[in-house]
């Protein structure tokens, strides 16, 4: 499926100021972009602007993108999942180091055409992640920011009340920003 990227908005503007001006360009476009986090989770053309973006602000640009264009049967999925070594080998040993076999891992991707599509990296394919789903959600590209946060966090508490561990929620989130960190890191070297 392609289309061409021509509406007026600014995300499209600025797809088609880097040279790119139909949706399957734009996708291998995004997917080779480094994964890290913006400076700011709202302004999805900061993925542009700093080359650079983490699974939400890809995929919301792209969604964004996709709305603008018209662009149909494309969403936007918040999904919850097992993030551990096996499916996320860029983490490294930062769960192992707690003796933790996975930690709840909020993560954006699409749906296209009800084919669910990760171009999170280059590397990045859904399948990794498939049976590891524990819940998703159809979510707007606005909502990468306060929303998926709080979502998660909420997420989080409740599966700590759930399992026998020993550690709280702001460890636990510490923990958690260390894997992002170390995806981070480690996806420079690769």
């Amino acid at each position: 499926m392609n289309f061409s990227i021509n509406a007026d908005d600014q995300l499209s503007q600025i797809v088609r100021e880097k040279g790119i001006d139909n949706w399957l360009d734009l996708l291998d476009f995004i997917k080779c972009l480094p994964y890290g986090r913006n400076k700011n989770r709202s302004d999805l053309s900061l993925v542009i602007s700093e080359q650079k973006g983490s699974c939400s602000s890809k995929h919301a640009l792209l969604k964004k993108v996709a709305d603008q264009n018209g662009i149909l049967n494309v969403k936007l999925i918040l999904g919850i999942y097992k993030m551990n070594k096996s499916n996320t080998p860029l983490i490294g040993d930062a769960l192992s180091e707690y003796a933790l076999s996975y930690i709840p891992e909020a993560h954006c991707y699409l749906k296209i055409n009800g084919e669910r599509v990760d171009l999170t990296t280059n590397s990045s394919a859904f399948k990794k992640l498939e049976k590891d789903i524990l819940v998703e959600q159809e979510i707007e590209p606005e909502q990468v920011a306060d929303y998926k946060v709080s979502y998660h966090q909420a997420f989080m508490k409740k599966w700590l009340l759930e399992v026998d561990t020993s550690f709280g929620f702001d460890e636990m989130w510490r923990i958690r920003e260390q894997c992002i960190e170390n995806i981070s890191a480690n996806n420079k070297l690769s």
